[in-house]
């Protein structure tokens, strides 16, 4: 059953008996624990604008002594094409290449289109039952769907404005060339909602590297958009088009930080030493790299990515779709997996693991210096059931209530 929240502020209000952190316990200067204390958070046109001492008698909302957290953002889905509340159903073992599935997607993109944008709503929902009140959504752009997977999704979102935003990937899910997806994606690329230009394994989808990476770049120069590129390639290939990406940033100023690789599973098969220098030339041209954080096979070298400075983005990816029916929406459970696979088990670790939810925000500093909430910071905000950050990410603590834009949804 779906989490159900209901809006019971907004405006100009207070909340009273939160909990935020405010420091680290420390034994023989190790972290041992995280302080905290209560306070009364006031509210107004979508900020924080106060952090006061709390008065449990005051005329409030009360959080109830609930830990407050940045809300949370997923950095990689498809909200536009998922099966959620849809009957279950299972990978078929007969579509095994990105090729079947492209095949797969021309088949049925015509009958899911027809209820994509209530879909979409519930995946939203779903999302927001887990804190998430903020998205970078890939929407499919190919022959088959012409422009309505992106008028469904915007339409989604439009019912969703008061608790939910995202910034909008165009995504030739079914290669540029390999079906004519070029002159849709030119046409879609001049909209002021789409803030990414996207793509797809440009050499095993459309037979060169150079050709459709070019094409992308020059889209995304020419409509003034960041690039975010799906690259399932592994070995040389995946390697070469990294390379040829990091160079086209390094060319083009106005890419750098604005320019993604999605997955770039060619990593993970790289030794330590070409990992540490594929990282500083990620770094230096300030191409991220977005991952949902597979774990079959060998994982993501992320914490060497982190070391060099490599923006490294999270997200859910699939949620309960033909590609994949392992993602949950839950970006604590996401935050939770990094800390088991790279080992984080410590306070300390558990609480920086909380930043591959909140995308960076953390309340605490390094060295226990309270940095968040602050007057006028935004107010998207989670609540949640447990007593800091560390425990959040290990338990993956339950949320009992969210807020975006000042906007409070408890619930029910």
């Amino acid at each position: 059953m779906l989490p159900s929240h209901k809006l019971i502020a907004k405006g100009h209000y207070t909340l009273k008996n939160v909990r935020l952190e405010t420091g680290f316990e420390y034994e023989n200067q190790e972290v041992i624990g995280t302080l905290t204390d209560l306070f009364c958070i006031e509210i107004a046109n979508g900020k924080i604008i106060a952090i006061k001492a709390n008065n449990a008698a005051e005329e409030a909302v009360d959080m109830k002594g609930r830990l407050m957290l940045p809300s949370f953002k997923d950095m990689h889905i498809h909200i536009d094409k998922t099966l959620f509340g849809l009957p279950w159903q299972a990978l078929s073992p007969k579509r095994k290449t990105v090729a079947d599935m492209i095949a797969y997607e021309q088949e049925i993109i015509p009958r899911l289109l027809t209820t994509s944008t209530a879909r979409a709503e519930q995946l939203i929902a779903l999302l927001q039952g887990y804190g998430t009140t903020y998205a970078r959504t890939h929407f499919n752009v190919d022959p088959t769907s012409g422009l309505q997977s992106f008028e469904n999704l915007l339409l989604a979102l439009e019912h969703q404005k008061d608790s939910f935003q995202a910034e909008l990937v165009a995504f030739p899910q079914h290669g540029l060339y390999y079906t004519d997806s070029a002159p849709i994606m030119k046409e879609v690329a001049k909209s002021d909602r789409v803030d990414f230009i996207g793509g797809l394994d440009p050499l095993s989808i459309d037979g060169s590297i150079e050709k459709p990476i070019e094409f992308t770049v020059q889209l995304a120069l020419d409509n003034n958009k960041g690039i975010d590129i799906h690259l399932h390639e592994a070995g040389p290939s995946g390697m070469k088009t990294i390379q040829y990406l990091i160079d086209k940033a390094v060319e083009n100023p106005q890419l750098q930080g604005k320019t993604f690789i999605s997955h770039a599973f060619a990593l993970a098969q790289l030794n330590a030493k070409e990992v540490e220098e594929i990282a500083e030339k990620l770094a230096f041209a300030k191409v991220g790299i977005a991952s949902s954080v597979p774990f079959k096979g060998r994982p993501m070298p992320i914490p060497a990515l982190k070391k060099h400075g490599v923006n490294v983005l999270i997200g859910n990816d699939n949620v309960q779709d033909y590609w994949s029916t392992f993602g949950t929406g839950n970006m604590l459970q996401k935050a939770n997996l990094i800390a088991e696979l790279y080992g984080y088990t410590t306070e300390l670790q558990l609480s920086r693991t909380l930043r591959f939810a909140t995308q960076q925000l953390l309340p605490l500093d390094d060295e226990g210096k309270q940095q968040w909430p602050k007057a006028n910071d935004d107010a998207n905000l989670a609540f949640v059931d447990a007593t800091c950050s560390a425990e959040a990410v290990s338990r993956m603590s339950y949320i009992h209530a969210f807020m975006h834009n000042g906007n409070l949804f408890v619930s029910d």
